[in-house]
């Protein structure tokens, strides 16, 4: 659409640059006006709502040719505005006579319409320019009038009838009949002859234009038609701008003159040419049905393979189609006899009732049978019987047959049967409810597996809607992906529902059901049972998360949760205290009871410090036998050293370890801080604590207090 706009743009540019050129040259009004026929083609081809960009591709391109120009800029506006208007107008009139332009439109139709809508367009806005704007005060406004009228009546007429058929050229109008090499030639043959016609002043000899514009136009129809009429247009408009021509024979001949002669000549040779063109164009596209339609009744009648016949009540046939040797391998004479043997033993009872019936009652009928072959096979023949009265006027009925091999349709018939069932005892054995919905909302199919989980039967669900299956409140969280899965997108989502007393998980796919035309006529569902899935990733998130050993959180969930914990303290400019526990020679725990009593005393430790969790406080253990509290309830140094002790002395216990008691004691570090500091920064004050409660003697704890904010040069200890 950009590539489009853009190049509308340009042209609608380059036509007004070069019909005011003209105009300037000549100091006339313009004597052809191109722009406004050369938006009818892109015009027609979208919808009347979609059009205005094209028009404002136009007009712009209007605008800044008339800019280059230096024309005023409100007067350039109207006039602008004044095209789109006759622009439209004849938009709408074709499109009001013609919605779909396709090789079946009638040319001559389509032609009058355009050049009556044509004339009363180009009238109206001619006669709205002049009033927008005088261009020759000196002219008489009638003589203003006409000779803009006639510019834009040549214009649309030349560059509106060429855009059109370039439009509609891909739905079946050939363009380009012929070789593009002889339509090379004959160009360059009328361009010279046109030009050697406008360089003879002395002569009168335009009528010498004639022959090759028409040789173009016989031999290429519409190409040859749009370029010779678009050359011939172009030279005589130059011509006419650069006094050069046999326009200068007219004795005192002024430029207003010769312009109206330039117009008049060009509207001659329109008024020949397109006549003769929509004619030839009208008589190929006859020639071309006319081909088609005897070609695809020759196939008929040489191809067709049904059996007709005329059947006596007696059974005995008055006709029978030559055909009858090619479907069943029988000669006319073999089948003239009734031959109810070459029935099918399982459908001849069947075949009987019908005819019957037939036979009794009148009217017509169908029936689908097996009938043998000569060779000994049977075919399944699709037979349409209708009673009629006899031709030969004795009084008698006949029965008018025509059977035809569909061997192949009920194989795949019967095929597809086959293939439905396997499909529906795979989907009612897939661990997944699938089900399709209607537009309405209704389930038209659900397999077996929703019995599994919800407890209902799929007969108890067909027919019923989403709301009434699922509830009102569960359909209200659906509504949403229903209507996106409708609006032809494929949706992916998860949700929970309680079914059978149980809460669970399921992800569910909605998949558009389009018909071969890319319309939604309904929904497929796939949902799957996922609450095992989501159980497992909540056991996977907790051990990421947390110490298997003492249940405590682990080093990365500490680093998570103490980041909000020293960003609120540094906010509020609230103290935090960090504190680092470690088991005194654990290592030799390890060494003389094994490693399960260092494990044991760990988990006792893990035990002990969950009581300190409760209280709000966040616990981990970020290490073999180190761990850490960070709290920030405490207000003062004095709470913290209370807290701190009464962490220390919960700390000291003893340990079982089958006949053996294990005393278990801990050296701590401790940091009250007041300010901004990070994690590492603390830890880093809290370990070095801690180094100098070992060196004290082990069992011990120590604690400092630190306060440093922003713009303090110097924290104490």
């Amino acid at each position: 659409m950009v590539w489009q706009l853009l190049a509308l743009f340009a042209l609608s540019g380059g036509l007004t640059l070069y019909s005011t050129a003209l105009a300037r040259l000549t100091h006339t009004p313009p004597s052809l006006w191109l722009t406004n026929g050369a938006l009818i083609g892109w015009m027609i081809r979208k919808p009347l709502a979609q059009t205005w960009p094209l028009l404002v591709a136009g007009f712009f391109g209007y605008m800044v040719a008339k800019e280059l120009w230096g024309d005023p800029l409100l007067t350039t506006a109207a006039w602008g505005l004044n095209n789109a208007v006759e622009t439209l107008i004849v938009t709408l009139a074709i499109r009001r006579q013609f919605p779909v332009i396709t090789s079946e439109t009638p040319f001559p139709r389509l032609a009058r319409v355009a050049l009556i809508s044509a004339a009363v367009a180009c009238a109206l806005s001619s006669l709205t320019a002049i009033l927008i704007k005088q261009p020759f005060p000196d002219m008489a406004f009638w003589m203003s009038f006409n000779l803009v009228f006639r510019a834009h009546l040549l214009g649309m007429v030349i560059a509106g009838s060429a855009s059109i058929v370039v439009a509609i050229k891909n739905d079946g109008v050939q363009l380009f009949r012929g070789k593009r090499s002889s339509l090379l030639w004959h160009l360059l043959l009328l361009t010279a002859l046109s030009a050697a016609v406008f360089l003879v002043r002395r002569y009168p000899l335009l009528f010498l234009i004639y022959p090759p514009l028409l040789l173009l136009i016989f031999r290429h129809r519409f190409a040859g038609m749009i370029l010779g009429i678009a050359i011939v247009a172009l030279i005589t408009t130059g011509a006419a701008a650069l006094d050069i021509g046999p326009f200068d024979l007219v004795h005192n001949v002024t430029p207003v003159l010769k312009v109206a002669m330039a117009q008049i000549f060009i509207a001659g040779y329109c008024v020949v040419a397109l006549p003769v063109a929509l004619t030839l164009v009208e008589q190929d596209r006859l020639q071309i049905r006319l081909r088609e339609s005897e070609l695809r009744y020759r196939m008929l009648a040489d191809n067709s393979g049904d059996l007709v016949m005329r059947i006596r009540p007696n059974g005995d046939r008055r006709y029978v189609s030559p055909s009858v040797k090619e479907l069943l391998g029988w000669d006319v004479e073999e089948f003239m006899a009734p031959r109810p043997d070459l029935i099918h033993p399982d459908d001849r009872e069947r075949v009987a009732e019908v005819v019957a019936a037939l036979r009794r009652i009148g009217g017509s009928t169908t029936a689908t049978y097996r009938l043998q072959h000569r060779a000994g096979h049977y075919l399944w023949i699709e037979a349409f019987a209708r009673m009629v009265d006899s031709p030969d006027g004795d009084g008698t009925t006949e029965i008018i047959y025509t059977g035809r091999d569909v061997t192949q349709r009920v194989h795949i018939q019967q095929a597809l049967i086959e293939s439905q069932a396997q499909l529906k005892t795979i989907t009612d054995n897939v661990p997944a409810v699938i089900a399709r919905v209607d537009m309405s909302e209704r389930y038209t199919y659900i397999n077996r597996h929703v019995q599994q989980i919800s407890g209902e039967s799929p007969a108890d669900i067909l027919g019923k809607t989403v709301k009434e299956v699922r509830g009102a409140a569960l359909y209200e969280h659906l509504k949403e992906y229903l209507d996106r899965a409708y609006a032809g997108e494929s949706v992916w989502f998860e949700y929970e529902a309680t079914y059978l007393g149980k809460l669970l998980h399921f992800q569910t796919h909605y998949v558009p059901d389009m018909d071969s035309k890319g319309r939604v006529r309904g929904l497929y569902a796939l949902t799957t049972e996922i609450t095992h899935i989501k159980n497992v990733e909540r056991e996977l998130l907790r051990l990421a998360h947390q110490d298997a050993l003492t249940g405590l959180a682990n080093r990365r969930s500490f680093n998570d949760q103490a980041l909000p914990v020293l960003r609120n303290a540094c906010q509020n400019r609230s103290p935090v205290l960090l504190t680092l526990l470690d088991v005194d020679n654990f290592k030799a725990i390890n060494d003389t009871h094994g490693h399960a009593a260092g494990d044991l005393v760990l988990a006792e430790v893990g035990r002990c410090l969950q009581e300190f969790v409760l209280k709000g406080a966040v616990v981990a253990r970020i290490g073999g036998d180190e761990f850490v509290v960070l709290c920030d309830h405490l207000q003062d140094k004095v709470a913290a050293e209370a807290f701190v002790h009464s962490l220390w002395e919960t700390l000291h216990m003893a340990v079982m370890m089958g006949r053996h008691c294990i005393d278990v004691h801990l050296s701590m570090g401790a940091v009250f801080f007041h300010g901004s500091a990070s994690q590492d920064v603390l830890m880093k004050l809290a370990d070095e604590a801690l180094y100098h409660a070992k060196e004290s003697g082990r069992n011990t704890y120590r604690m400092v207090s630190k306060r440093l904010f922003v713009g303090e040069k110097n924290g104490n200890v």
